[in-house]
């Protein structure tokens, strides 16, 4: 499992899980920090320790031989695992390497990347965590006002805060883009130094001949897993910056809901046995609507984001509080059945965020009735209906959830341990799967773009760069996050084999009875939609 994809919607919720997300991105840019000032260490040992050279190599070679890359999300396509094991160029160096070539080509490339991108990530994470401590500091300030100051000043205050929050989401929508675009960029800026050293090693010497005509193949489907993984970088790089833009705009919209659990910061008061009064706790608090059961867990960014125990309370009702009866604002509270008698008092950060607890706990807000449309009860029909066809003798049905170690195993056959063959012969049935008109468009458009690339000695269009083009037109993500941009690469190796393939593809049968199982699970992978697609 690789790092978790930064999405910028998770930039307004704020919640644990997206600081722990980027503290691992965080620890891995410290990882590729550490492992360029160790290179770069080795490299001057290399040049000023001549007469112990071998060992100095030896230590060289094996520091990048060691080490990995992380990459953002669940699989890896075939450039990234052969950039991943880049370290394998290392056996080609076993030579006496040259102390004039080693700083230029790879020393000082390095030491540029550590200085310039991980250092302005470095500037960037101080200013997101100063951003941090003012805006909470400042929300603190502003619920503890008495609620009995004058509308004026508490208007101004409410203002001030709002002016720091909008700050302070930018400021973390830059951060959590900065920190996705140095993950990225590190995969050509680190590697191609690399290549371009040894490539000179090989020439130097004598026995540079024969070392460069084995090194050769690897060196050129290097350089195409390069330049893939790039072209891929500036495609997904737009789209992110669009999708932040998007929503910088309009964030009430990109808030995370769901219909089955609400999240976000409570400030819960715990009362204490006289003389000590009462404090008011933040928690992360989830609310989960079916069962009406409030987790919520203790969260302080000063104490170094650490996470304390979960508690669960099961709700009964949710009243407001007026300030008459406490000196705070958007004050709720919440009787629960676990203790009978007992009423917990939290409060929210927000006039909105207030309404927001009030609809997703019963309160007395109003809410408005959805109306169910003939789409909706047609699409209940149909999954009604095939969960009586396919699953209706499932064990614990309803109940029992997906166990997420079968769900990544599922993904990692399909794309870790799948052959081309495989692949071809899954994306064939998937194919025969389309209604018989749709299927026949699709051979005509993939046998025309076998046309193009055929001739791509002129006209440059590689199959790659047509499933650059075709890729996102043909296999649109179901949703605008970060997570879908990133599968773009996978979708445009979906539509290279489609071309590559398209003889074979759009035969009436598919190629092996046992490949319908492979498909099912492939439709489930790449969530293609035929009803949209075409």
């Amino acid at each position: 499992m690789g790092l978790h994809p930064l999405e910028f919607s998770e930039c307004y919720l704020d919640s644990p899980v997206f600081r722990e997300k980027i503290k691992a991105h965080e620890a891995e840019l410290d990882k590729t920090n550490r492992f360029i000032k160790e290179l770069y260490k080795d490299g001057k040992n290399l040049i000023n320790a001549t007469k112990q050279l071998a060992l100095a190599q030896r230590k060289f070679a094996q520091s990048l031989g060691e080490f990995q890359f992380e990459y953002i999300g669940d699989a890896k396509t075939d450039d990234e695992r052969c950039i991943g094991e880049c370290g394998a160029i290392t056996t080609y160096s076993w030579v006496v390497l040259p102390m004039r070539n080693i700083t230029e080509t790879l020393m000082k490339p390095l030491e540029k990347f550590r200085k310039e991108q991980l250092g302005s990530a470095k500037a960037e994470r101080k200013k997101y965590e100063k951003e941090t401590e003012k805006y909470y500091s400042s929300l603190e300030k502003l619920l503890n006002m008495s609620a009995k100051k004058k509308e004026p000043q508490l208007q101004e205050a409410d203002s001030q805060v709002e002016s720091i929050r909008q700050h302070f989401q930018e400021e973390s929508l830059d951060y959590v883009c900065k920190l996705q675009e140095i993950q990225e960029r590190k995969k050509f800026d680190c590697v191609e130094p690399m290549l371009a050293f040894f490539q000179t090693v090989f020439t130097f010497y004598h026995q540079g001949f024969e070392l460069a005509n084995d090194f050769n193949h690897y060196k050129k489907a290097l350089q195409i897993n390069i330049q893939n993984t790039r072209s891929r970088f500036e495609g997904t790089r737009v789209e992110v910056f669009e999708l932040m833009k998007r929503i910088r705009e309009v964030p009430q919209e990109y808030r995370q809901t769901s219909p089955i659990s609400s999240e976000g910061y409570l400030y819960v008061q715990e009362k204490r046995p006289p003389p000590f009064g009462s404090s008011w706790v933040k928690r992360y608090c989830t609310f989960v609507k079916e069962q009406k059961i409030l987790h919520m867990v203790t969260f302080d960014h000063r104490s170094g984001g650490k996470m304390g125990e979960t508690e669960s309370v099961t709700l009964k009702s949710c009243v407001r509080k007026t300030t008459d009866m406490l000196d705070r604002r958007f004050c709720l509270d919440i009787e629960i059945t676990d203790r009978p008698g007992t009423v917990l008092t939290v409060q929210s950060l927000s006039e909105d965020d207030h309404k927001f607890w009030i609809h997703a706990m019963g309160g007395k807000e109003p809410v408005i009735d959805a109306q169910l449309d003939d789409v909706g009860l047609s699409f209940v029909k149909n999954a009604i209906n095939a969960i009586e066809t396919r699953g209706i003798n499932d064990q614990g049905l309803y109940r029992v959830v997906g166990v997420s170690s079968k769900v990544q195993k599922l993904l990692s056959l399909m794309i870790e341990g799948g052959s081309p063959e495989s692949r071809s012969q899954a994306i064939h049935c998937l194919v025969h799967k389309l209604p018989e008109m749709n299927r026949l468009v699709l051979g005509l458009l993939m046998k025309h773009l076998a046309t193009v690339a055929a001739h791509s000695k002129l006209n440059l269009m590689t199959v790659a760069n047509l499933g650059v083009v075709f890729g996102p037109t043909l296999m649109r993500p179901q949703e605008d996050t970060v997570a879908a941009i990133m599968d773009l690469k996978f979708q445009n190796i979906v539509v290279e084999i489609l071309i590559e393939q398209h003889e074979k593809v759009t035969r009436k049968a598919c190629l092996k009875p046992t490949a319908k199982r492979t498909a099912e699970t492939f439709l489930q992978c790449w969530q293609w939609d035929c009803s949209v697609t075409f």
